[in-house]
C-alpha cells in the first residue's frame, strides 16, 4: 500500500487511543476456552464444509486444474479420523481450526473462507509497515519500512540503537534471518492469493497485519527479528513481539452479510481498517479540493493533481462497499461534474480496493464512456443443490432465472449454468456519459472482488486504459455468500441440508463466478484477473512521498489521448417548445491518427431529429428549437468523428 489515504480522517487522539494492544501469546492463552470443540461440533463443521465445496463451490473445477488440489479428499480424511479416533486423541481446538483454515486456503480463493467469528475484531500486528519498490526501471527490487507506529515502538524495554535508527525509508534485509523476499513468499503461500502476483502482494500486505478470524496466528509468538540497513549504512536488528489490537467494529462483515450481490475481500478490508487507525493522521495534505459527503468519505476522495503543468482530476477509490449504490453513483457524478473539476483527464486509483457492492462498481462505468455498457455475466456450477437454492430462494433474490439452465444440465452435461448479469443492463446505462475527457485506471495485485469486476468492465467496454503497479489484479471473480445466506435460501425446505454451525465458526463461499464480456467474452475472471495496458514499477519516491513518479506516467499516457467535450444547455418548456444550445470541442494530440468531431446528431423520443456539422472539429454554440413529441421526450445528443466513431454522448430524460 503505497499511500495511507483512507477517506476517514482519523484525528491524532484517535491514533493515540488505537494503540491499546496486548501480546499475542497472552491473548491466545486468555482465549483458549473459545477454541474448545467436541467431536460432534467438529464433525458438524467438516460435514457442512464438505457439502458446500462438493455441491455449490463454483470454482472447484478451476482450482483443481490450476493448483492440483483436492479439498474434498482432505475433508473426508479429517472426517474419517474424527469418527475413528478416541476422544482423548483429539487435537486441541486451535489445531482443528488451523487444519480447516489450511483446507480453505488451499483453494487460493479469498471469497471462500473458514472464519472464526469469535475473533472477528482481533488483529495480530507489528508496529510498522514494509513496502516494495524498484530501481533501474524495475530491474532492482528493494523493501523499505514505509510507516512506523512510534508510540508502540518506544514502549520497548531497554530500547537501543535498533529503535533509534528505525524509521521510514530504512531498507529491510531479513525477517528472522530469512531474506525478506523469501519470507514474504512463504507468508503469501498461506494468504490465498490467486495468481503469483496476488500471492506475493498478499504476503507483503499481511506481513505485519494479520486478522485472526481468517489468518493462522503467527508462529513467532516470541516476536520477529527484523534486520535492516539504516540511513547511515549500519545493519541493525529490531526484535519485536506480535501484539493483538481490537478493531472498533466489524462493520464490513455486517454490510456484506446483507448482500447477495457482493464481492469483497474481507481480510483486506480489516487490514485497511488497521492502517487507518494506526497510520493516518490529519495533516494539511489531507485537505482535498473537493468535499465528499460524509457518508462516502470512507469510500473515496477527489482532488486535483498538477502534473507537467496540467491539472488532472484524481479519484482515490478505497472501496465499493456503499450501503446505497445509487447514492454513491450520484455523489461520484456530482464531484466529477463540479465546475472546477478538471475535464481534460481523470485518474481513478483503485489500488488496494477490496471490493464491495457489485452494482456500485458496474453502474459507475457509464459515467466515462459514450458507448452502451455491458455488465459482466455470472454463472453457477450445475448441481441439484444449486437448483434447489435458485428455485426456493426468496422472491426478492434475483436467482430464479438461472434455474432452467441448471435443470438443463441433466441433459447437456454442462458444468456451468448460463450466464446472466447481477446488475441489470438498463441500470448500467440509465445515466450515460457525464465525463468526456480521457480516463485512466490505476490497479495493483490487491485490487480484488468488485474492483476486479470494475477493472474488467473498464477494459471490456473500452472505457480507457489501465496502468498497473503489478502485472495483474487480485483475480477474485465471484459473488460470495455467507453460510447464513444459504440457510435463509432454504429456510422453508423441509429437508434443508444446512445445519447451524457451532461455537462462533462461520463459512463464506464463492457462489457465482464472473465471466468477461466484449473482446474477452467467456474468459473467467477468477485466477486470470486483469492484465494492465501499461506497467509501472513503484519507486522509492512513490512509496515515501506522494506517488510522484506514478502520476507522471499516468499523465504521460493521458496526454496521448484525444480530449472531447460535449455540452447541452436547455431552457424550460414554453408552449410545447424549448431552446437547446449545443457546444462541442475536440483536441487531438499532434501526430495522432484520431480524428476530430465531424458532426453531432440529436435524437428526441428515440427518433432522429437534427444533425449539426462541425467546423474544424468544433461546434461553437448552435441553437435549436425543440418541439414536444407525444409521450416521453428523452433527449440523446451524440458526437461522431470523421471515421463515424462515437466519441461523446449527452443524455437527458
Amino acid at each position: 500500500m503505497a499511500e495511507t489515504e483512507t477517506g476517514a480522517r482519523a484525528t491524532l487522539q484517535k491514533v493515540e487511543s488505537a494503540v491499546a494492544t496486548i501480546p499475542l501469546a497472552k491473548f491466545l492463552k486468555t482465549n483458549e476456552r473459545k477454541y474448545k470443540l467436541s467431536r460432534k461440533d467438529r464433525l458438524r463443521i467438516v460435514e457442512q464444509a464438505l457439502l458446500l465445496i462438493e455441491s455449490i463451490y463454483v470454482h472447484l473445477p478451476l482450482k483443481r486444474a490450476m493448483h492440483a488440489i483436492d479439498p474434498i479428499q482432505r475433508l473426508r480424511l479429517l472426517k474419517f479420523r474424527l469418527m475413528e479416533g478416541k476422544e482423548g486423541w483429539l487435537q486441541d481446538g486451535m489445531q482443528f481450526h488451523k487444519r480447516m483454515m489450511e483446507v480453505f486456503a488451499s483453494t487460493r480463493d479469498l471469497h471462500t473462507v473458514y472464519k472464526l467469528d469469535f475473533f472477528a475484531d482481533q488483529v495480530a500486528l507489528l508496529p510498522f509497515l514494509i513496502e516494495q519498490y524498484f530501481e533501474n526501471d524495475g530491474k532492482v527490487e528493494r523493501f523499505t519500512v514505509s510507516r512506523v507506529q512510534e508510540e508502540i515502538l518506544h514502549r520497548m524495554p531497554n530500547a537501543g540503537r535498533e529503535v533509534d535508527f528505525f524509521e521510514p525509508g530504512v531498507e529491510v534485509l531479513y525477517w528472522n534471518g530469512v531474506p525478506i523476499r523469501r519470507a514474504i513468499e512463504m507468508n503469501g503461500e498461506a494468504q490465498a492469493g490467486s495468481n503469483l502476483e496476488a500471492r506475493f502482494a498478499r504476503g507483503l500486505d499481511n506481513l505485519t497485519i494479520r486478522p485472526l478470524d481468517m489468518s493462522l496466528p503467527p508462529d513467532e509468538l516470541n516476536g520477529v527479528a527484523l534486520t535492516y540497513r539504516s540511513r547511515t549504512g549500519e545493519e541493525l536488528t529490531l526484535n519485536h513481539e506480535w501484539l493483538v489490537y481490537e478493531l472498533d467494529s466489524s462493520a464490513s462483515d455486517t454490510l456484506s452479510r446483507q448482500k447477495k450481490r457482493a464481492a469483497l475481500d474481507i481480510k483486506k478490508t480489516k487490514i485497511n481498517q488497521v492502517k487507518k487507525a494506526f497510520y493516518v493522521k490529519k495533516t494539511a495534505a489531507d485537505v482535498h479540493r473537493f468535499r465528499v459527503r460524509k457518508d462516502f468519505e470512507h469510500i473515496f476522495y477527489a482532488d486535483v493533481k498538477r502534473v507537467g503543468g496540467k491539472d488532472l482530476g484524481y479519484i482515490r477509490l478505497f472501496s465499493f462497499e456503499a450501503e446505497d449504490p445509487d447514492k454513491f453513483i450520484a455523489e461520484f457524478r456530482r464531484i466529477i461534474t463540479s465546475a472546477d473539476f478538471p475535464q481534460e483527464g481523470l485518474i481513478i486509483d483503485v489500488r488496494g480496493n477490496p471490493g464491495g457492492e457489485i452494482r456500485a462498481g458496474e453502474r459507475l462505468l457509464q459515467l466515462f464512456t459514450p458507448h452502451r455498457v455491458i455488465p459482466e455475466n455470472f454463472e453457477f456450477i450445475n448441481s441439484p443443490l444449486n437448483l434447489e437454492i435458485c428455485r426456493r430462494a426468496p422472491k426478492n433474490w434475483p436467482f430464479a432465472k438461472w434455474a432452467d439452465s441448471i435443470s438443463d444440465s441433466v441433459l447437456t452435461g454442462a458444468t456451468y449454468s448460463s450466464g446472466y448479469p447481477l446488475t441489470p443492463e438498463e441500470s448500467c446505462n440509465d445515466i450515460g456519459q457525464v465525463y468526456h475527457g480521457p480516463v485512466i485506471l490505476i490497479t495493483d495485485a490487491l485490487s480484488y472482488s468488485t474492483t476486479d469486476i470494475f477493472a474488467a468492465g473498464f477494459q471490456d467496454n473500452g472505457v480507457g486504459e489501465i496502468l498497473g503497479t503489478s502485472d495483474n489484479t487480485g483475480a477474485g471473480g465471484a459473488s460470495f455468500w455467507w453460510y447464513e445466506n444459504l440457510m435463509h435460501a432454504l429456510r422453508h425446505a423441509p429437508d434443508s441440508p444446512f445445519k447451524p454451525l457451532p461455537k462462533g465458526v462461520n463459512l463464506i463461499l464463492a457462489m457465482l463466478r464472473s465471466i468477461r464480456v466484449g473482446p474477452q467474452a467467456g474468459r473467467p475472471l477468477e485466477e486470470l484477473g486483469i492484465n494492465p495496458n501499461h506497467r509501472h514499477y513503484l519507486t522509492k519516491r512513490d512509496v515515501l512521498k506522494q506517488n510522484n513518479d506514478l502520476f507522471r506516467i499516468a499523465a504521460r499516457i493521458l496526454k496521448q489521448k484525444p480530449v472531447y467535450s460535449l455540452s447541452v444547455t436547455l431552457s424550460a418548456w414554453k408552449d410545447d417548445s424549448r431552446e437547446m444550445v449545443v457546444r462541442a470541442v475536440s483536441k487531438i494530440p499532434l501526430g495522432s491518427k484520431v480524428q476530430h468531431i465531424a458532426r453531432v446528431d440529436v435524437c428526441i423520443a428515440d427518433r432522429p431529429y437534427k444533425t449539426i456539422d462541425a467546423r474544424g472539429g468544433s461546434i461553437r454554440a448552435r441553437r435549436l428549437t425543440l418541439k414536444r413529441c407525444p409521450g416521453k421526450n428523452n433527449l440523446l445528443v451524440q458526437a461522431f468523428d470523421g471515421a463515424n466513431k462515437l466519441v461523446a454522448t449527452y443524455r437527458h430524460e
